[in-house]
């Protein structure tokens, strides 16, 4: 308790005199302190009325006394009371109300469920049906292609004397090979830079 008077202004050290923990040079310069310090010394005075009013609050010998037979006088008057629900109006109200706060709440949680479900499902979708459009026309064009080349190689092919012909699928298949071989080479620099 050497230390505790470091910052002698905190609320502690009061609650730790008033509990009696503090002993020795503690107690000393605590009692000093509060005898200079007009905060500290207020404190020791409101906890103290403090401490006294909760005295008297929890040591009052007035006590609250209930009947003997105060639970089953209650329940009785309980069970009695009900002569609004069993009327069969009150019922229809009652059943009115509750219709409309399940209206209610059912439009509350749609409002919610709209944003939370049904907008990111649009959205879904929507992408779904771009991708599905892209791939569509991809693929549409690449057999487009494929057709008009076979086309025209074809007919290149057939009009073609014997000789020819060879040297003309020949140059196609060197063709195909360099024009792979240029793709790879163009990945292969993109993937280095």
């Amino acid at each position: 308790m050497e230390d505790t008077f470091d910052n002698p202004c905190q609320s502690e050290d009061v609650a730790a005199y008033l509990d009696g923990e503090l002993d020795g040079i503690a107690l000393d310069r605590f009692e000093q302190h509060v005898r200079a310090c007009a905060g500290c010394a207020t404190e020791l005075r409101i906890q103290r009325q403090l401490l006294c009013t909760l005295d008297v609050a929890f040591s009052d010998s007035r006590s609250f006394h209930l009947p003997n037979n105060f639970a089953r006088v209650v329940s009785a008057h309980a069970e009695n009371d009900l002569t609004g629900m069993r009327d069969r109006r009150e019922r229809r109200r009652a059943v009115q109300l509750c219709a409309l706060l399940a209206l209610v709440s059912f439009g509350l949680l749609g409002a919610a469920t709209r944003s939370i479900v049904f907008d990111p499902l649009r959205s879904f979708f929507r992408t779904m049906r771009v991708l599905v459009d892209l791939v569509w026309h991809a693929t549409s064009e690449v057999a487009a292609s494929a057709a008009m080349l076979i086309r025209v190689i074809g007919r290149a092919i057939l009009l073609a004397q014997a000789g020819s012909r060879f040297f003309f699928v020949l140059a196609f298949l060197l063709s195909i090979c360099f024009l792979s071989l240029l793709i790879a080479n163009y990945h292969r620099a993109q993937i280095i830079e």
